[in-house]
């Protein structure tokens, strides 16, 4: 098989990638986040309301106690999920009165107030997770390919990922109301992941070829192993994008972002195996052999 020249599409790749991070720092900047409890603390009431077939009456019972709510999601038959800000056990008192009058039947199955240390405590936690991981992922790839460019390759191009989908939440957050909470933490942790993973699949068959032909030059050496593995790569992904759509279109109020955040990750995580860690190898051999 004929290699197909991939590497002429690279200003392309440059001018997208440039563009996606410039639009996702400028929605952070400008727009921000909306947080929801779990970074920002405030309290988690699940209750199940048997007779009752809308969240009517939900929404009247709090409004009548002037506490301002979040989210409601439902989790089950007449079983919702309402997310609010901190009340104290008074207020708690005379909203169970309140949804009593909305239900007779109304049971309270769990109520949980978080505090915004714990929020913070998250944000540490997963911004040390990140720096950890490019850390030992840059001596690992580096180590295992011979070549740190192959980890500061892939390293970038798996912050290039996070910049994006963090980016894409702040725009979510300003136009459709997508919260950050823990699940989002989630998903960005196992995009960096499967980000990377995509990618040394390439370098892996980069690695191959230039034993088997080194006196190929590295352009041709990454077309080459593209054209090799291109089609499988996409195949993968396209497999785990079809399940993530449906469960955006199709499932539940309560994983619709965190799927929606998979899906921007997975979506992301596939283009800039090709699209920038790759150009960024050839980028750093050129800046090598120009010192030579």
């Amino acid at each position: 098989m004929n290699p197909i020249n991939f590497m002429k599409f690279r200003p392309f790749f440059i001018v997208l990638s440039l563009s996606l991070i410039f639009l996702s720092i400028f929605s952070i900047i400008v727009w921000g986040f909306k947080p929801s409890i779990d970074f920002k603390g405030g309290s988690i009431y699940e209750i199940k309301l048997p007779n009752s077939y809308n969240t009517n009456g939900i929404k009247n019972a709090f409004a009548a106690n002037k506490i301002a709510i979040n989210t409601i999601s439902s989790t089950g038959p007449h079983t919702y999920l309402i997310k609010f800000i901190d009340i104290s056990q008074t207020q708690k008192v005379k909203l169970d009165a309140s949804l009593k009058i909305a239900d007779k039947d109304f049971t309270a199955l769990q109520f949980q107030t978080l505090g915004p240390s714990l929020g913070k405590e998250l944000l540490q936690k997963t911004l040390f997770a990140v720096v950890l991981s490019a850390i030992a992922l840059l001596i690992f790839i580096g180590t295992r390919f011979s070549d740190f460019t192959f980890g500061a390759g892939a390293i970038l191009a798996m912050f290039h990922d996070a910049i994006i989908l963090i980016g894409a939440f702040s725009l979510l957050g300003h136009f459709f109301g997508a919260e950050l909470d823990a699940l989002f933490v989630t998903a960005l942790l196992t995009t960096l992941s499967a980000s990377v993973h995509d990618t040394v699949v390439t370098f892996d068959r980069i690695r191959e070829l230039k034993k088997q032909q080194y006196r190929l030059d590295w352009v041709s050496l990454v077309n080459q192993a593209l054209t090799e593995t291109i089609v499988r790569s996409f195949n993968t992904s396209m497999t785990v994008v079809f399940m993530l759509f449906a469960l955006v279109v199709l499932g539940g109020e309560t994983t619709r972002w965190f799927s929606m955040a998979l899906l921007i990750g997975v979506v992301c995580g596939t283009y800039s195996s090709t699209g920038v860690a790759i150009p960024l190898v050839l980028l750093f051999k050129d800046l090598q052999s120009k010192k030579k």
